[in-house]
């Protein structure tokens, strides 16, 4: 039994992983994974031994920060990619690989939404998921500026053009919509 913690207060990781459904043996990238690793360990522990986690971010720092943590709580199975996602192309982890990608709490970083999605896209298996995870449009103590936020429907959009299924919406907190799409 994994234990999710409850510390993060904006997202509900408890829906997330229920969402998710990981098991042993499954390949996931968390894609702009960041410095707590908040939802990198706890899938690493959900996959299991015979699973991988890829952690992915553009600052170095964060990645040795994420590598430490997951050693402090045991967790072997997290390898960490330094990347900029706005490149396609540019993630070395092997293409049509990945049985899921997490992108949540990014696509509010940046202005090259849809080329993340493309290279998320791009290292998805058949088949495979990818949970896009993102602040909704309700007025929040903290987080990005209002013309920051990507809405659902701009994500549905732009996860359509990309040949992906929409499978689940939810609520993923209080000031966060949670998607799940499957490559096609």
């Amino acid at each position: 039994m994994v234990y999710i913690s409850g510390g993060n207060q904006l997202i509900d990781a408890r829906k997330i992983f229920d969402s998710l459904k990981f098991r042993p043996g499954l390949k996931v990238a968390d894609l702009g994974c960041g410095v707590t690793g908040f939802f990198t360990i706890p899938t690493g522990k959900l996959v299991g031994e015979t699973g991988t986690v890829y952690a992915v971010d553009i600052l170095k720092s964060v990645l040795k920060e994420v590598a430490t943590r997951a050693r402090l709580e045991g967790v072997k199975n997290i390898k960490t990619v330094w990347t900029n996602l706005e490149i396609y192309g540019a993630t070395k982890i092997p293409e049509h690989s990945l049985d899921a990608v997490l992108i949540i709490n990014l696509l509010c970083q940046t202005k090259q939404r849809q080329e993340i999605l493309r290279e998320a896209h791009r290292l998805l298996k058949p088949s495979g998921k990818m949970l896009v995870c993102d602040w909704n449009n309700k007025q929040a103590p903290l987080g990005p500026r209002e013309e920051d936020k990507i809405s659902k429907n701009t994500v549905k959009k732009m996860a359509d053009e990309l040949n992906l299924r929409m499978e689940k919406e939810f609520p993923a907190g209080l000031y966060h919509y949670g998607l799940i799409f499957k490559k096609i």
